[in-house]
């Protein structure tokens, strides 16, 4: 099937897509337009939202300013922060909040992530958003959980690192950005202005919501810069990621030795086939060992992947919400011309099972590791439909057998574990180059 009908299909009116083989950009290529009520194209120079992959950005900023030795990794972070502190709380009694930990989402702590601003709307300042003050839009940043036992995904992380950097350069965040990150690289389609600059502005494709309309204004502000503020391209992208490439291969280290790098990518959480690092995530070994990560913003969905050992690798920016999917399935299609060691799309059979059974596993599930980020599970035909309510996400599960389904959207397994009565308890999601999820069935 054609590009064009899947982005018709998905309500996305613009993709752009860098291809990564033998650790060089192979090829760029736009499609689309920039607006749906519009006919300007997607270009190599057309800016997108990166969101939360801002996050490796920021991420190699600060580990800069580690191998400089302006930071320290293990340090508490209350003894370098200056204008904000974390709270205090029983839960850092003995365990601290430190550098290491808030790159790597293993600092307990809370807001995991943010909804951005309308364009005409008070913008709150970086402390008002650090203390959940108006017209911040945000829960105040605080310790959830004791610093260092477990994983729990965290903007508000990134954004305590942004005042983190701020306070200990006294420099303005896109000011350090491109000093010690996208300048050395050569990123010129690259930065963390909120808002944008006119000219830039003028390059930068609309963000539309899942019905394809345009975001009113165009897009969202996000002055939590190092969490979510990257303007960029996907050329650019490609290019941060081949130093990556290189850096690990001991063929580049413009910003950071390969030494550093190494540390940056070693999963600090998770098990031994996936696990994030400070910035990345980390999935598969071997040959098939590979980083990943992905951004969702208003109006905007991208993703990025890169395999460390043999250069291969792929992103692709939309601006559109329901670009996930799609990023997905331009993925699996790189994937399989490029013969990936991973993440090529695999034939499944759709096997007819009793609409009983189906009614069966519908219900309200929650994650163990995200309680709230809860999923709801329904019945609809000979399928079943996943619905996360947070995100506003659906997509249809398929049997494969009676306790065992599919997703045609992603590589992920979804699997109904069931007692010693019987009775559907979990649920658990698998594969695809992610952790493994568990789900406890509520009702």
């Amino acid at each position: 099937m054609r590009l064009f009908e899947r982005m018709e299909h998905y309500n996305v009116p613009g993709v752009s897509v860098a291809v990564i083989n033998g650790g060089e950009l192979e090829e760029e290529k736009g499609y689309g337009v920039r607006y749906s009520k519009g006919d300007l194209p997607i270009v190599s120079d057309t800016l997108f939202q990166a969101a939360s992959i801002s996050k490796p950005f920021t991420a190699i900023a600060a580990l800069r300013l580690v191998q400089e030795g302006m930071l320290d990794l293990d340090r508490d972070v209350n003894e370098v922060l200056q204008s904000w502190k974390v709270p205090e709380s029983v839960l850092t009694m003995e365990e601290r909040v430190t550098l290491r930990r808030l790159l790597s989402h293993t600092a307990g702590l809370s807001v995991h992530g943010f909804a951005g601003y309308p364009v005409g709307e008070d913008i709150p300042t970086l402390l008002e958003i650090l203390s959940g003050r108006l017209p911040a839009n945000s829960e105040s940043i605080r310790v959830e959980l004791v610093p260092g036992s477990r994983f729990q995904y965290s903007g508000g992380g990134y954004v305590v690192l942004q005042q983190l950097l701020i306070d200990v350069t006294s420099k303005a965040f896109p000011n350090l950005m491109d000093e010690l990150v996208l300048r050395p690289l050569g990123l010129r389609n690259s930065n963390f202005y909120q808002p944008l600059p006119s000219e830039q502005a003028n390059r930068a494709a609309v963000g539309h919501n899942r019905e394809g309309e345009p975001i009113i204004g165009g897009w969202h502000l996000y002055p939590e810069l190092a969490a979510a503020g990257l303007w960029t391209t996907s050329t650019d992208l490609a290019l941060f990621t081949i130093e990556v490439i290189q850096s690990i291969a001991g063929q580049s280290n413009k910003v950071l030795s390969g030494e550093m790098i190494q540390e940056m990518l070693t999963p600090l959480s998770g098990d031994e086939i996936w696990g994030f690092g400070m910035g990345f995530l980390h999935a598969g070994s071997g040959s098939a060992a590979h980083i990943l990560m992905g951004g969702s913003n208003e109006g905007y969905r991208c993703k990025l992947v890169a395999f460390l050992e043999n250069g291969l690798g792929a992103v692709v920016m939309t601006n559109g919400e329901s670009g996930e999917d799609l990023c997905d399935e331009i993925l699996r299609g790189i994937a399989r011309l490029y013969r990936w060691p991973a993440l090529q799309p695999v034939e499944k059979t759709i096997a007819d099972i009793d609409p009983s059974i189906l009614n069966s596993l519908a219900g309200d599930y929650v994650l163990a590791d995200y309680p709230d980020f809860p999923i709801q599970i329904s019945a609809l035909g000979s399928r079943l439909i996943l619905h996360t309510p947070v995100d506003g996400q659906k997509r249809g599960l398929y049997p494969e057998s009676e306790f065992h389904f599919f997703s045609t959207v992603s590589t992920r397994e979804y699997s109904f574990i069931r007692d010693a009565q019987g009775i559907v308890r979990t649920l658990e999601a698998s594969g695809g180059g992610g952790q493994t999820l568990i789900a406890r069935k509520v009702n």
